[in-house]
């Protein structure tokens, strides 16, 4: 993932900051609670498209 288009990038459902997993190959939204994947280099940024996260993958 690039990490200038990762900057420029933010959860379409909060509007907030996203990290790359990078061994899930996904986007996290922390604030949001999902996992946006990554398909061959390019970001899924739609909300049903994403992954619940669990309050063991979020540190809870």
């Amino acid at each position: 993932m690039d990490t200038k288009l990762l900057e420029l990038l933010v959860c379409p459902v909060t509007k907030g900051p996203l990290e790359f997993d990078r061994a899930r190959q996904e986007l996290v939204s922390r604030s949001a609670r999902l996992a946006y994947p990554v398909r061959d280099g390019m970001p899924v940024m739609l909300e049903n498209e994403a992954r619940t996260l669990t309050d063991e993958e979020l540190g809870i």
